[in-house]
């Protein structure tokens, strides 16, 4: 592909038709910098302008190629891997005992905000649960923060469960699909607004494919392999 038109695909895609739920923030930037341009506060209307068009940006809602392979765990969400440890769950994500590999990503305010089903199955479980506002890449965000609960069960029967945790920006959370509802891997089931992190915890004896520091994209990035008895990996930086 040419360097000319890698180009204009990542122009356009900050220009795409943005999720249904950001469009009120859009509406409402994009109206009251017209209405300061109509009282003449020129500065005004153009940072209100700026903050609508980058309102647009953030709830930009881009298609993704998701690898179709059974077993194979995608990303929820954009944003960086800050944590790869075996923690005992939550009785909130109804697992049952025993420890499990949780993946946490820390989606940034401009990163994607639509989250997607990290693998395919039926919605077993889904709660919120009502909590602080802190930092949401701190170990006690886990416990302490809001959040809503996801679990997942594979047609072989295995649980995978995502936690959508709020942080200091992030303070909606929201849901697209239902208790009960089926989902395939890579599937639109939420939206993160402005900021969250997303706790993904893998089967019993399943370990990560990614490492602490990692870039992850929404619904591409595989982060595990429920057919694979392969330890949790380990990256450096170079």
């Amino acid at each position: 592909m040419a360097q000319g038109t890698r180009l204009l695909d990542t122009v356009l895609e900050m220009f795409m038709v943005p999720h249904p739920d950001g469009t009120k923030y859009i509406a409402i930037a994009a109206i009251t910098a017209v209405a300061a341009f109509i009282l003449g506060w020129s500065l005004l209307g153009l940072l209100l302008l700026a903050g609508a068009a980058a309102t647009a940006y953030v709830f930009r809602d881009p298609d993704r190629v998701t690898p179709l392979r059974d077993g194979l765990v995608v990303a929820p969400a954009d944003g960086r891997v800050v944590a790869v440890e075996t923690v005992t769950p939550p009785d909130e994500l109804g697992v049952g005992p025993g420890d499990r590999v949780c993946v946490s990503i820390l989606a940034g305010p401009l990163d994607v905000h639509v989250f997607r089903a990290p693998i395919a199955g039926r919605i077993k479980r889904l709660a919120y649960v009502p909590g602080a506002f802190g930092d949401p890449a701190t170990d006690a965000a886990a416990r302490e923060n809001e959040r809503r609960v996801m679990t997942i069960e594979t047609p072989q029967a295995q649980l995978v469960a995502m936690v959508q945790i709020a942080g200091r920006r992030g303070r909606k959370l929201s849901a697209l699909a239902g208790e009960g509802d089926s989902v395939g891997v890579g599937r639109r089931t939420g939206v993160i607004r402005f900021g969250a992190r997303l706790d993904v915890y893998l089967p019993p004896g399943k370990g990560a494919l990614v490492a602490v520091g990692q870039r992850t994209i929404a619904g591409e990035t595989v982060v595990g392999d429920l057919l694979s008895d392969e330890a949790s990996r380990v990256g450096r930086r170079v």
